[in-house]
């Protein structure tokens, strides 16, 4: 099993990634969502180190940004409440998000941001006529689901991929680097076909990086319709529960990973599960019983990998959120095991 935290605040000291690599971490991951490798060297650094003192060679993914959409730079937090009117554009006291979100909207419209934590409901659009054309400006939108909004969250357009590039130019820039910094891993964000992992193929070897892992996050409809052919084309898959979530009624979602994880087994291929495992030890000392039962389950299932991300990257045990993962996965790892199974009569 491969057990990796995300890099953050709460983790940047070389005694607490000394700690999550004794209990069983065995890489970090650096969202370039918020970061890059560049501006993360001092914390890169602090990761090899740690490791080194344990003994461990780490992984180190990267998470690049690809075909995502994000709000934009915010100077404040916003509270959010139910019923509160917004306005989305670029113009002031407007909430920034991409030309492409605008472009995509109509009265009726539903917009997802933060993982789906915040629901918009769009009432009205302006056009004007721009250089390359009519395009969408602004929009009002009714709160239907409220909460803080920062910077750089995500948003998603629930039934409608961006028309986005598979490969970002800063995420070009970054891929660049993987040497220089020792990435082992690429995650590549919202793949949604084989054709998206080729390009990062392709990219790869420009930069003699053939080596470098490619970890496929299946975040949205289109990733999960060709999840055969993504799953053949990678090193990896990657079950994004956040954004995927999103994609599909959340009821739907256990269903939704149990076929990707059926797909996997049955190719051959290791998946990662990731999302919310330990959710609420961003806060809270012990989690839950259903969060622990979870990991255990896709263990079970046939998880190569688990994720934490807010858990070690911003939330208060980051420590104890590891500990917690790697010793649930391990328990159900020995449940796995030919002669457990034999003792308890499971099938």
């Amino acid at each position: 099993m491969e057990y990796y935290g995300t890099l953050g605040k709460a983790c940047d000291d070389k005694k607490i990634l000394r700690e999550m690599f004794g209990y069983g971490m065995t890489g970090v991951r650096l969202n370039l969502a918020h970061q890059s490798l560049n501006e993360a060297s001092l914390e890169i650094g602090r990761v090899f180190k740690a490791a080194e003192d344990e003994g461990i060679k780490p992984d180190l993914l990267i998470d690049l940004q690809g075909p995502e959409l994000r709000v934009g730079e915010i100077k404040k937090s916003m509270q959010l409440s139910e019923g509160k009117k917004v306005h989305l554009g670029s113009g002031k006291g407007d909430i920034p998000v991409p030309q492409t979100v605008m472009d995509l909207l109509f009265p009726g419209r539903e917009i997802l941001i933060d993982d789906g934590r915040i629901k918009l409901h769009t009432e009205k659009v302006s056009e004007k006529d721009l250089d390359d054309g009519p395009h969408i400006v602004s929009a009002v939108c009714e709160v239907v689901r409220g909460g803080t909004l920062a910077s750089r969250k995500n948003i998603m357009i629930p039934d409608q991929d961006a028309n986005m590039p598979t490969l970002t130019k800063q995420d070009k820039n970054q891929l660049r680097l993987v040497k220089q910094y020792g990435v082992t891993g690429v995650m590549q964000s919202f793949v949604r076909g084989a054709g998206d992992i080729q390009l990062l193929k392709e990219e790869l070897h420009k930069n003699d990086a053939d080596d470098v892992r490619i970890f496929a996050k299946i975040e949205s409809r289109s990733g999960y319709e060709h999840i055969g052919e993504i799953a053949a084309g990678c090193d990896m898959v990657v079950i994004a529960r956040g954004d995927l979530g999103s994609s599909f009624p959340l009821w739907e979602l256990p269903r939704i990973q149990k076929e990707i994880a059926q797909v996997c087994n049955n190719l051959g291929k290791p998946f990662m599960v990731v999302t919310q495992l330990l959710h609420s030890m961003e806060k809270h000392a012990i989690p839950t019983r259903a969060e622990v039962s979870d990991i255990y389950n896709a263990v079970l299932d046939g998880a190569s990998a688990l994720m934490l991300t807010g858990e070690t990257a911003i939330g208060q045990y980051p420590v104890r959120s590891m500990r917690f993962l790697t010793k649930t996965a391990k328990t159900a790892c020995m449940t796995n095991d030919p002669h457990i199974k034999e003792l308890l009569d499971l099938p």
